[in-house]
């Protein structure tokens, strides 16, 4: 059984494990729940006047916990481990309101209200994303909701808005891109949903109707004095592909706005990992190698910023080996989303999956 306890920072020992997450007066997370403590995260947290810690003792229902480290494991573990960077955190409260909003837009298509609702969530990203320092994104966090279209939405937006910003674009163009990506697939609801939600495969002539829906969500907004140009032509073309393999129009890479580019990014990565009635997800993992894939018709600037900013294997997260062994994830490799450093839980061998050494080994969970 798991026991949570609070204790005074003073009494922190290097090796418990946080029972939730520590965070500044911003809610800036300055350390993770489950994340193991090390003498030099205490002595952080200190500085940062943190007093009181929630800390993990026993073991949880699935048998593990912090002792399921060998002891070789976890002297590897704690010389090794370096955090992740600070993440977006959106909070149960932010989700719920953010999944609300955009329900009701898209339930609601109301011309007049859109770019009113449309600012308000895009602030609430903005908060979490830009204003609280956010520099990577943790994707096996995204959903919002189990509603496909409203989530894949709202997680477009964020992970457009968390690449933009890596990018180095500016607040606007970072709000725009947002507010692109939580209405790019609004023209959807003007789809029949026999077909939109059809179980089975589409016939050629339903697919073309359901590629009617970037031009249907221009079309809702492109007279909408309160949304911009570029995040209508954003709407339009993000499924454009930059060698032309795209629609509506079958645009080249030089004619497929900035924004469009990153959002094709977003938009198929998200779509790849949800269940739709015709498909079940892949697993993150999947995904990513199948944008990889894809790199001959995105754009690659974009492909690997989002390499660089997402998280798919957070430091402190138990992983199963091609080898067979469970390791713990100590340090992310930068732009090798798949291929972070490891430790084998029992045996305490370091895996550096970006070495070549280790090139057989691959993360099968």
């Amino acid at each position: 059984m798991v026991h949570y306890i609070n204790i005074p920072i003073s009494k922190a020992k290097p090796g418990m494990i946080l029972g939730s997450a520590v965070e500044d007066r911003l809610g800036r997370h300055l350390a993770e729940s489950g994340s193991m403590l090390t003498a030099f995260v205490i002595d952080g947290l200190k500085n940062y006047g943190v007093q009181t810690l929630t800390v993990r003792f026993g073991r949880d229902e699935e048998g593990e916990a912090d002792t399921i480290l060998s002891p070789a494991a976890r002297v590897a573990v704690m010389r090794l481990r370096e955090p992740d960077p600070v993440k977006v955190q959106l909070t149960a409260s932010v989700k719920q309101q953010v999944s609300k909003g955009i329900e009701y837009m898209y339930t609601v298509p109301d011309n007049k209200l859109m770019a009113g609702t449309v600012k308000s969530i895009t602030l609430k990203l903005m908060n979490a994303i830009v204003r609280n320092k956010a520099v990577a994104l943790n994707i096996s966090e995204l959903k919002t909701s189990d509603e496909y279209t409203f989530n894949h939405s709202v997680d477009v937006a964020t992970i457009s808005m968390i690449i933009a910003k890596a990018e180095g674009m500016s607040e606007q163009e970072i709000a725009e891109i947002g507010s692109a990506g939580l209405l790019h697939d609004i023209g959807k609801t003007l789809i029949p949903p026999e077909i939109l939600n059809k179980p089975a495969k589409l016939t050629p002539e339903e697919f073309e109707v359901i590629k009617q829906h970037s031009r249907l969500s221009y079309d809702l907004v492109k007279k909408n004095p309160e949304i911009s140009l570029s995040v209508a032509m954003a709407m339009l073309q993000h499924h454009e592909k930059t060698d032309g393999s795209g629609y509506p129009v079958g645009a080249m890479a030089n004619l497929i706005h900035p924004y469009a580019k990153i959002m094709a990014v977003a938009d198929i990565y998200d779509a790849l990992v949800s269940t739709r009635p015709y498909k079940k997800a892949y697993t993150p993992g999947e995904a990513v190698d199948i944008l990889l894939g894809m790199s001959s018709c995105l754009d690659m600037r974009a492909l690997q910023t989002f390499m660089k900013v997402m998280v798919l294997y957070p430091v402190d997260s138990l992983v199963k080996l091609s080898n067979g062994e469970t390791a713990r994830v100590v340090k992310q490799n930068a732009n090798l989303l798949l291929r972070p450093v490891v430790v084998g839980v029992k045996s305490g061998k370091v895996y550096d999956l970006s070495k070549i050494e280790c090139a057989n080994i691959l993360i099968r969970s």
